[in-house]
């Protein structure tokens, strides 16, 4: 069957039950109905949808993979948001400036994600404050070559994601 069958199939038997699987666990059937769509979109956009002998349970580990994704989004919007909030008025962006900002924070730690914590802290320093490779190994307490591995790691996986 071809994917987009299997998709639709899918959505059409199964999409209101998915639906208010994320309303009971989000409590908004706004953004259970948008997480919902997110789900089948990843579906239609993965390479390949296999056949499934259990479909709710499929559906509920891509869509636990969605609201993850969601509550990350969250949690770095209200972090961004915390820090626009101490900084000076004069520098603070305009709301496309925020929009842009913030959608590259949510690309960055997309394209971070899977990486140790250490190896993403090194790059971020690195990257966004700026540091030497011997003042990130000060403060994270590794030495100049393990930065330097650090480094790497996370510049290889920027450079094969574009």
């Amino acid at each position: 069957m071809p994917q987009s069958n299997t998709v639709e199939v899918l959505y059409q038997n199964h999409h209101s039950w998915l639906t208010g699987w994320l309303r009971r666990k989000l409590g908004c059937p706004q953004s259970a109905a948008d997480l919902a769509q997110d789900t089948f979109m990843r579906l239609l956009t993965a390479r390949e949808t296999p056949t499934l002998a259990e479909p709710r349970a499929f559906l509920t580990v891509v869509a636990k993979r969605v609201l993850f994704n969601h509550y990350r989004r969250q949690d770095l919007e209200r972090a961004y948001l915390q820090a626009l909030a101490e900084i000076p008025e004069q520098v603070v962006p305009s709301e496309e400036e925020r929009a842009i900002i913030l959608q590259t924070l949510m690309e960055l730690d997309q394209l971070l994600d899977g990486l140790p914590c250490p190896v993403k802290r090194a790059f971020l320093l690195a990257q966004i404050d700026g540091l030497s490779h011997a003042d990130i190994g000060a403060r994270l307490g590794i030495s100049v070559a393990t930065v330097k591995r650090h480094l790497t790691k996370a510049a290889l996986r920027c450079y094969f994601a574009l």
